[in-house]
């Protein structure tokens, strides 16, 4: 587990191994660290160069001996924040690139519950009102409750209203949901309820089906529409139920 950790934030495989290890030891010279982790001398001064370049392996010499130590793990994570300013400091520029780029109309489908990141990204991006169709408190499902209450919050401190025609079910089996704040709702009749739903928000339109009241289905699917014209057609479909749908 460990090593894995430690390749996922940058390390080699090698420099995980070597890194572990001298963490285990007082100190090593490179031929210790060679025959205790099974890495050709070659490969062990390699990767201990650059551990040493990092900071992350601490050297010495004793008794005219190169010797070797691991140095304390915090910086590891130095390693992160580095990694996190470089990129800031070019998203400027990717920024002003990605804008620059002509609208375009484009469907694309959002698998799973890592798809509902995306969501609630685009939710935050667009930053206007969001409207549903058939709405089903999904976003009770147990499945996004490290999600949810993030996007929630962050959704909460841009002012984003919500505007929901609820499935008469969800008054019996998901009513946790209408306490979400800046939310308006109305229930849609009995006769109209399904197993689906739409999302409205900027020039996106978000399809759902198999789910139910205050869950999703067990492989979420997401057909994502972006098209100005179609979300503008979407939202007076919703209004039109609006004002036709009483509150209660």
């Amino acid at each position: 587990m460990d090593q894995e950790v430690l390749e996922n934030i940058g390390l080699t495989k090698n420099e995980g191994k070597i890194y572990i290890k001298l963490l285990s030891l007082e100190s090593a010279t490179m031929d210790e660290i060679s025959s205790k982790t099974g890495i050709h001398r070659r490969n062990v001064y390699d990767a201990v160069e650059k551990l040493i370049q990092r900071g992350i392996v601490i050297e010495e010499f004793v008794s005219g001996k190169r010797l070797f130590m691991a140095g304390y793990p915090e910086k590891l994570a130095e390693i992160l924040e580095e990694k996190k300013k470089l990129l800031f400091s070019v998203m400027p520029s990717l920024e002003a690139k990605f804008a620059r780029k002509t609208p375009r109309e484009m469907a694309v489908i959002y698998r799973g519950i890592e798809g509902f990141k995306n969501y609630f990204n685009d939710i935050i991006k667009t930053n206007e009102t969001v409207c549903f169709i058939g709405a089903k408190g999904f976003w009770l499902d147990e499945r996004l409750k490290y999600v949810f209450p993030k996007f929630d919050k962050q959704r909460l401190k841009q002012k984003i209203k919500l505007r929901h025609l609820y499935d008469w079910e969800v008054k019996q089996n998901a009513k946790g949901i209408l306490k979400l704040r800046l939310n308006k709702y109305k229930f849609l009749p009995i006769k109209y309820s399904s197993n689906t739903s739409i999302t409205i928000f900027g020039d996106h339109v978000v399809s759902f089906y198999g789910i139910e009241p205050g869950k999703l289905s067990d492989e979420p699917t997401q057909f994502h529409i972006i098209s100005r014209p179609i979300a503008d057609t979407y939202k007076k479909i919703f209004e039109a139920l609006w004002e036709k749908v009483g509150v209660d």
